[in-house]
């Protein structure tokens, strides 16, 4: 089994009331097939793109009210010893340490400023089988409110180093892993994010075309948040799923400008 650096990206779910609605809309717009659900775990769904595993769909359990949102999980090595890390951090345990099957373990759990994210102890269930490739996760970003609690407590709980991007406007530092860029953690003002919208991760997907495929979630009935934009990453903008599950997505082949540089934060 391979096991991956901790803190690395390696798998994203959401929860949706109708679960045969979010499959037809991430169908339509990603092109994603799905698997049986598991009733023992609670019917969770894998999504799979070109028959590799990039993700899955979960509904709620009975008479549990949430709010559909998309959940990046870390890797790490030790599910119970990265949940004290957690603690000790000043974060917040949500749910876990716990064992999923022969899967791996988990855990749930929010940063000092809110932002929630996963714990995965990979046992037979590795991760993403497919990435930065359309249909497939590709980056993900620490959307916050509280910029300086994220900065200190993802690298306390995980082995990142952390650059500082040479951005114009924008408050924008990358946690690495071993000079590879794991996540992004961008500064959000109150014109980013409406007043009831919790600072978040934000989950971006590889897509062939991002405007035909903005086109296909209103067409599908989702929304535009922002964009489509031009980057020297890619052309990218964010969306929402009719649920109101929010996500990124970006065309890695357009890109538009010279990359910025990185300094030591």
């Amino acid at each position: 089994m391979a096991v991956l650096p901790e803190g690395t990206p390696c798998w994203a779910d959401a929860m949706f009331k109708d679960l045969d609605a979010a499959k037809t809309f991430y169908g339509a717009v990603l092109g994603w097939t799905f698997g049986e659900s598991a009733s023992e775990f609670g019917n969770y769904t894998t999504a799979y793109s070109d028959g590799k595993a990039v993700a899955a769909v979960v509904p709620p359990m009975p008479e549990e009210e949430v709010k559909s949102a998309w959940c990046l999980y870390l890797a790490s090595p030790d599910a119970a010893a990265t949940v004290e890390k957690i603690r000790a951090g000043g974060g917040e345990v949500l749910m876990g340490p716990m064992r999923v099957g022969d899967f791996g373990s988990m855990a749930i759990a929010k940063d000092p400023g809110g932002v929630t994210f996963g714990v995965w102890q990979a046992d037979r269930h590795e991760g993403f089988e497919k990435q930065n490739e359309p249909g497939s996760y590709t980056w993900a970003e620490v959307l916050t409110r509280e910029p300086g609690k994220a900065d200190a407590f993802f690298p306390a709980v995980f082995p990142y180093t952390t650059k500082r991007m040479d951005a114009d406007q924008v408050d924008y530092k990358i946690f690495q892993i071993d000079d590879r860029p794991a996540l992004g953690r961008m500064k959000v003002g109150p014109d980013d994010l409406p007043p009831e919208a919790p600072s978040y991760l934000s989950v971006y997907f590889a897509v062939d075309d991002c405007d035909a495929t903005i086109a296909k979630v209103t067409e599908h009935g989702g929304q535009l948040f922002f964009g489509p934009m031009d980057s020297p990453f890619g052309r990218f903008a964010a969306v929402g799923d009719p649920q109101g599950a929010a996500f990124g997505v970006i065309d890695l082949g357009t890109t538009a400008g010279d990359m910025p540089v990185l300094a030591d934060a």
